[in-house]
């Protein structure tokens, strides 16, 4: 039998240096765990340095979180990258809408990662975990449940979507970054293992 075409799903952020692979690289360890093979996780930046390895102190969070940095170079977004996504997540709202600039037709398949963690909690306390029978049909459905739900996963404040951009800056705003995303991709990969 086939094996089914993965999930595919991209972190967007400007440089894919930073933000972007540290949410590429945790969701698709965490993913692994849940269903090898399931998942493709990679991801693009809208001005990326395209060829760039992963920032040090962003490639330290991912092996924190038991993820590997190696072998990753930058990528710039594309509309044909666009073309072949089930789920997008941007790491702030302005990456949203360069994603929706680029392609119009992802405006349900795409969310920014903790505006998208706040609508699977939702989900989570509107419906019991069920044990997706077809993991990929399930994840392909995911996007249209969680944009349904998004009036009921407003933030109290617009920047409480958004994912610090530590690029050039100190430590400090790393940790800072770290402590947005990190809650954000635990979330997620919750709702996948309850749900498969």
């Amino acid at each position: 039998m086939e094996a089914p075409h993965p999930v595919q799903i991209l972190t967007v952020c400007t440089g894919n240096i930073c933000r972007s692979p540290v949410a590429e690289r945790l969701l698709q360890a965490g993913l692994d765990q849940v269903q090898p093979g399931a998942f493709e996780v990679r991801s693009a930046g809208t001005r990326a340095m395209v060829g760039d390895p992963i920032q040090p102190a962003s490639a330290d969070i991912i092996r924190t979180y038991g993820g590997t940095p190696d072998g990753f170079a930058a990528r710039l977004l594309t509309p044909k990258i666009l073309r072949e996504q089930d789920l997008v997540l941007a790491m702030t709202a302005k990456h949203r809408g360069a994603v929706m600039q680029t392609d119009a037709s992802l405006l349900k398949r795409t969310f920014t990662i903790r505006e998208f963690a706040r609508m699977l909690k939702v989900l989570e306390e509107r419906d019991a975990p069920s044990a997706a029978v077809d993991l990929p049909a399930f994840w392909r459905e995911l996007p249209a449940r969680a944009a349904s739900v998004r009036h009921l996963a407003l933030a109290a404040d617009a920047a409480d979507n958004d994912v610090v951009d530590p690029y050039r800056r100190g430590q400090e705003v790393y940790d800072q970054m770290e402590d947005e995303l990190a809650p954000a991709i635990l979330t997620i990969l919750r709702f996948a293992r309850q749900n498969s």
